[in-house]
């Protein structure tokens, strides 16, 4: 018990020492925050509790939890005598490609460099990112695809991203590669065993490598994580080597990868596809049966829920639709039992997968929400959401007993972290520790929150809020000079907003629309210009310096209602419980992801108005906004505004 206690003390020392000497030495700041929240991540992971950890921008919550998971391994391994246990890796898995990316190639070199030069550790930290099958080239399908397009006449692009993959097996690093290509060469869902490139294979070469006794830290989406833990469940193989500690960074988004994970959808292109493997098998007949049948069953509920207001989302069962759900799954039955034998056993997987989501319609499924898509061309999408998460998450991860960090910017929301362990299967967990590291940044005097006296209320949608809200930026913009970005929660208004506004403005704007990583670049390469966004703008994107120095959110960003928050709200006795249970907390995470972009580096200066009535000083979610929000310095006035930037910018910056 002494060598412990006493282990334990020099591991919280070693922190102190890395965070205060260590990093200084290298050009980092000292951030007080990010030391604590590392002395919090360490005695979590050795106390095998599961820690929500919410960290406040400019934190630096990556090297905390790397570090903490150094000095974890390197003292359990000290005080329990290098048992098999206590040398297994830890996983971390993230939300974003590129975060995974910056894990890999920047956090753990650096870190592994510094630690090894000071003696700290006395071997590299081996790090690999794991990701599922079809990111991967199958040098047998590469060579046939090659030689296939050889006497075609492809685009010259394509042909040479495909060519690429010669030089690169991990299809992710290659770009102009066009999406048949990538289905064509990547490894099939199951190798076979007289593979001609088995003894040569690059995959099975990364899967070696990934199996290295000395390979510390497994790097994953949250997708890969829970087909791991899927896989466990169901006495599968695991995708992942077995870990002591689990990190999930970006942890607000674990639910949603879950809600995807473990929910069922049929649409045409996964018809198509399965009709395109069944040809290379040589199962014509089949192929037509299988296409007219699903395609005319996807139609039909088509029919039976569309209205001149547009798609009813919510499923209801009609005599139709049960005739045709009844037959499209005995035309699967006989499908199945004719060729199965003659097919490779991932294909029938799909076409048993197909029959499982009719027949989960057919019999409207209680364990599942069942609702319609539409996708692009405004074919319908069945889709049936699981209502299991939470017991999900605890069955596939926190059951087994294991130290987790979960962390993420917008944990916690109002007062607590309730919303989130609900969420995520945590609510009855007894391990689970709650820790709050606020943001080191100086909000109260680089940061106004502007909330105007003067907001009139207007009907949502109504000509009149668009003419209004154009107003109030068209004033904004002009105060700060440009330098803004305007989050919107609706593409119908902000392009509304953008159409009124475009030839009003002295300064550059720029509109971005779904998927436009191209505008976001030439905003930031654009001198005081002005990005109208909505989407995955509120999140993730940084906009660092006095590149956005002015931002607006429009409207409070409440979820618009679809079938499943329906079937949430039949969960509570009245519509307010639900109101402050639900959806208010969802707004105030979504809230604080889009206040966040308002500040990225410590001498970053920004005024951030909120352009709806309800956030005002006597609006119904004035509180709650207050709440979600570090205390910033307050305005009603666009005088105010004026002399903030004024105070705060320099010549430069006007320039």
């Amino acid at each position: 018990m002494y060598y412990r206690k006493e282990y334990l003390t020099r591991a919280h020392r070693e922190i102190d020492t890395i965070f205060r000497v260590l990093f200084p030495e290298h050009g980092m700041a000292v951030r007080e925050e990010q030391i604590l929240l590392c002395h919090e991540m360490l005695d979590n992971l050795l106390g095998r509790n599961i820690a929500l950890c919410d960290a406040g921008v400019g934190i630096g919550k990556t090297y905390a939890y790397l570090v903490a998971c150094v000095l974890m391994r390197k003292y359990s391994l000290l005080a329990d005598g290098y048992s098999p246990y206590e040398q297994r890796p830890v996983v971390i898995s993230t939300s974003s490609i590129a975060l995974q990316k910056a894990i890999l190639t920047e956090y753990i070199p650096f870190l592994s460099r510094i630690l090894q030069e000071n003696g700290t550790i006395q071997s590299p930290i081996k790090a690999v990112i794991r990701k599922g099958k079809e990111h991967f080239v199958c040098d047998e399908r590469l060579e046939q695809r090659i030689v296939a397009i050889k006497e075609k006449n492809k685009n010259a692009l394509q042909k040479e991203a495909l060519l690429s993959l010669k030089e690169h097996y991990d299809m992710d690093e290659v770009s102009g590669l066009s999406g048949f290509d990538r289905r064509m060469v990547s490894v099939p869902k199951f190798c076979s065993r007289e593979c001609p490139k088995k003894g040569s294979c690059r995959y099975q070469q990364y899967l070696e490598h990934s199996r290295d006794d000395e390979m510390f830290i497994q790097i994953c989406n949250h997708n890969y994580l829970l087909a791991d833990g899927y896989h466990r469940l169901q006495d599968y193989r695991p995708l992942l080597k077995d870990y002591r500690a689990l990190i999930v960074d970006e942890a607000h988004k674990l639910p949603d990868a879950a809600k995807q994970m473990f929910g069922k959808s049929l649409c045409y292109d996964d018809i198509r596809e399965i009709c395109f493997y069944l040809g290379k098998e040589y199962q014509g007949p089949e192929i037509r049966k299988l296409s007219g049948t699903i395609r005319m069953v996807l139609d039909v509920i088509g029919e039976n829920h569309r209205t001149r207001y547009g798609l009813k989302e919510e499923f209801h069962m009609t005599e139709e639709c049960a005739m045709y759900l009844y037959e499209g799954i005995q035309t699967m039955n006989k499908i199945i039992e004719k060729i199965e034998k003659k097919i490779p056993k991932w294909i029938r997987n799909k076409l048993e997968e197909t029959r499982s989501v009719l027949e989960c319609f057919f019999h409207q499924d209680k364990k599942y929400v069942l609702h319609l898509k539409q996708d692009h061309d405004h074919r319908i999408i069945l889709c049936a959401s699981s209502r299991r998460i939470p017991q999900y998450l605890d069955q596939m991860l926190w059951s087994r007993g294991m130290g987790a960090i979960l962390t993420s910017g917008t944990l916690k929301t109002g007062q607590g972290f309730s919303h989130i362990r609900k969420m995520t299967g945590l609510q009855g967990v007894r391990r689970v520790r709650e820790y709050v590291a606020d943001s080191p940044f100086e909000y109260k005097k680089n940061c106004l929150l502007y909330l105007p006296k003067n907001l009139k209320k207007c009907r949502r949608g109504s000509q009149e809020e668009a003419e209004m809200i154009a107003a109030h930026i068209h004033s904004l913009i002009c105060s700060t000079y440009g330098h803004t970005l305007v989050l919107f929660t609706s593409y119908h208004l902000m392009g509304n907003v953008y159409q009124m506004l475009r030839d009003e403005i002295p300064f550059p704007m720029i509109e971005v629309w779904r998927h436009s990583p191209e505008e976001i670049t030439r905003f930031k390469q654009t001198d005081n210009a002005v990005l109208f966004a909505a989407g995955s703008c509120w999140e993730g994107v940084d906009f660092p310096g006095d590149m956005v120095s002015s931002l607006i959110i429009v409207k409070l960003p409440f979820a618009v209602p679809d079938p499943i928050s329906e079937a949430q709200k039949k969960e509570y006795d009245c519509l307010k419980d639900y109101i402050q249970a639900v959806v208010v907390p969802d707004m105030q995470k979504k809230l604080r992801q889009g206040f966040g972009r308002a500040l990225r580096t410590e001498t970053d200066t920004c005024v951030v108005s909120i352009l709806d009535e309800r956030a005002g000083e006597d609006g119904r979610y004035h509180e709650e906004v207050m709440c979600a929000l570090p205390k910033c310095k307050m305005a009603k006035d666009i005088k105010d505004v004026q002399r903030f930037i004024r105070n705060r910018k320099g010549v430069e910056y006007y320039l």
